[in-house]
């Protein structure tokens, strides 16, 4: 269980198919007491795996709201088998870029918490939970993580397994930023790499999906020639992303960037001319992952997870048995 506690606190967790509540108390330094409806036991505290990081709240996004306990595999920290993601790929950004929110209107705090992002069963799940969380001297009612690429790229192919999560209000996404964008709390930014602004910088959505439309998948190019409503964009309906996996490609050379699911185009972007208000894509990417929460999220979401089963990168024009330059199996 990846939390700790000074003696004498309680978490407690609700399991609706057992129709039984299961309370842990930190009874000493090294026993924690399991109670269920209708039994008392110990468990020592060495048979549990911790992670100081997510107890920490000397960081932003470790905050001081209240953890959410898990069911199964999909849906929150609480699982046992939960493990923290490979922290020499991925980077939690969480600091609030502008100091108290995050762009488009967002709902949500990005935390490094297990309970918003972990792996286990051999895939990466980001959960958005809704909870009061209090960070960097503000509280908000949901909370997710965003994760950075500790590995940027130019040219190449990008494919990601993944399925989604549901909800009106929700809205994940696989995407790339240039790696020289100056975005306070950024991965690269905070390597002295931010250089240029957002959308100079370059944006590639491979994947967005609104809860609002569901089932809807989306790919979008972002430049200073078109932006934000941006007009150069497309999509396709895949009738069982959110329960099933499917393969979510980019492939991006010199010329084009092309956006398929389990192989079927739905997008090419190739402008006639190429120059930094089209096409920002000759600098390297790295790329993100996040499920954010919209403004009109309903007001029955609890939580839902986007679940990754794995991210392979190939370099430009790789043969079909080619290995990747760069890959996180979630294992």
């Amino acid at each position: 269980m990846p939390w700790v506690t000074p003696s004498g606190h309680e978490f407690s967790f609700y399991d609706t198919k057992d129709n039984q509540r299961l309370v842990l108390k930190h009874t000493s330094g090294s026993r924690i007491e399991f109670k269920t409806d209708g039994s008392v036991f110990m468990k020592a505290i060495k048979d549990f795996h911790f992670d100081s990081s997510v107890a920490s709240s000397q960081q932003p996004g470790a905050g001081g709201g209240a953890g959410a306990g898990g069911g199964d595999n999909t849906t929150g920290g609480g699982n046992p088998t939960a493990k923290a993601i490979n922290s020499n790929n991925w980077f939690h950004q969480t600091r609030l870029p502008n100091g108290w929110g995050w762009f488009n209107n967002e709902q949500q705090h990005y935390t490094n918490r297990i309970e918003n992002s972990y792996v286990s069963n051999g895939s990466l799940k980001i959960v958005a939970i809704q909870e009061s969380f209090t960070d960097q001297g503000h509280t908000k009612e949901f909370t997710s993580a965003r994760l950075n690429s500790k590995f940027a790229f130019k040219y190449g192919r990008v494919e990601v397994r993944a399925k989604l999560p549901t909800g009106p209000g929700t809205w994940p996404a696989i995407w790339t930023l240039g790696k020289n964008i100056t975005e306070n709390g950024g991965y690269w930014q905070t390597q002295g790499f931010g250089t240029t602004g957002w959308p100079a910088c370059g944006e590639i959505d491979i994947m967005e999906h609104w809860g609002n439309n569901q089932n809807y998948v989306q790919s979008a190019m972002h430049t200073p020639s078109s932006h934000g409503g941006t007009i150069n964009h497309g999509g396709q309906y895949i009738s069982t992303a959110s329960t099933q996996f499917h393969v979510y490609e980019m492939d991006w050379n010199s010329d084009r960037i092309i956006f398929s699911v389990n192989g079927n185009e739905h997008y090419r972007y190739a402008p006639t001319v190429k120059n930094s208000d089209t096409w920002p894509y000759d600098a390297e990417q790295y790329l993100l992952l996040n499920v954010a929460i919209q403004d009109n999220i309903s007001r029955n979401f609890s939580q839902s997870a986007m679940e990754i089963d794995y991210i392979r990168i190939y370099s430009e024009n790789a043969g079909s048995t080619a290995p990747p330059i760069w890959s996180d199996e979630f294992e």
